[in-house]
């Protein structure tokens, strides 16, 4: 991959992975996860696109977080900094970096928006009681805690989010010494700020009806079952938006960017 620097409009230093030919898509990456565990995901799309990657703030490769803390805006902005860097009009986002990026195409110049089991509230559909309790785990460096608060709260590890908290707490110690979950233990201390203000944002999908970018809201037949409803509600809402429900498809399938799950987006982007 190639690589290059932009500047933020605090000043601090961006550093973007670019690869393929093509017109530009900018990825933003989930919450807990960094910009290389995308590198499956811009390859794929590379034949096609000039795929760009980037860290968010916090993250190892990224630029520090702001001395005020963590709000969306600080992402936006970052956002707007690698599309003007880039030339790239089209967005990739997942997970709360579906969040970011819906955000984001409210303000700033995007063709085309591609949205992967985006962590938007709309209705009250996302689940956010588990949160008090998250952040005081993280806080307090309770890892496995945290992992089991969150795994049950957000029903991401699918019918094993039913089992005991001490249960889960033990499968979350087991994560944390695999090199994933090493990786994990890197990035954690950013995943509650932004979960809050994803939170803090929610409301009615009619919220992004100003949105006339092209929008494909896609979630994964084997994801939580709060992303489907979620993007019909924002779909019907946004002038030039559509959901899709990708067959055989879990919430890491963007990381593990299989040709089934790629194809819908190559064709929406394209």
């Amino acid at each position: 991959m190639a690589e290059s620097t932009t500047t933020a409009p605090d000043g601090a230093t961006i550093t973007v992975e670019s690869i393929g030919r093509g017109p530009g898509i900018v990825v933003v990456h989930g919450g807990a996860v960094r910009a290389k565990d995308y590198r499956r995901l811009a390859t794929a799309l590379s034949d096609q696109f000039t795929v760009h990657l980037f860290n968010r703030r916090g993250r190892p490769g990224g630029a520090a977080l702001p001395p005020t803390g963590y709000t969306v805006q600080v992402d936006i902005d970052d956002i707007g900094a690698v599309l003007a860097h880039t030339g790239a009009t089209r967005l990739f986002g997942h997970s709360v970096g579906g969040f970011i990026a819906l955000r984001a195409a409210m303000v700033l110049p995007v063709d085309r928006l591609a949205l992967y089991d985006g962590a938007i509230l709309v209705d009250n559909l996302f689940p956010t009681y588990y949160l008090d309790d998250f952040e005081k785990a993280v806080k307090a460096k309770q890892y496995p805690d945290a992992i089991a608060i969150a795994g049950k709260g957000l029903r991401s590890a699918g019918p094993l989010s039913d089992l005991p908290m001490g249960v889960q707490r033990v499968f979350g110690k087991l994560f944390l010494a695999t090199p994933i979950g090493k990786e994990w233990l890197e990035t954690i201390h950013t995943v509650p700020a932004e979960a809050r203000q994803a939170a803090d944002h929610g409301g009615s999908a009619d919220l992004y009806s100003g949105i006339t970018s092209d929008v494909l809201l896609a979630s994964g037949s084997r994801s939580p079952g709060y992303y489907a409803p979620t993007n019909e509600k924002l779909a019907a809402a946004m002038p030039k938006a559509r959901a899709l429900v990708i067959p055989k498809s879990g919430h890491d399938a963007a990381n593990i960017a299989r040709p089934a799950f790629v194809k819908p987006f190559a064709e929406f982007f394209a």
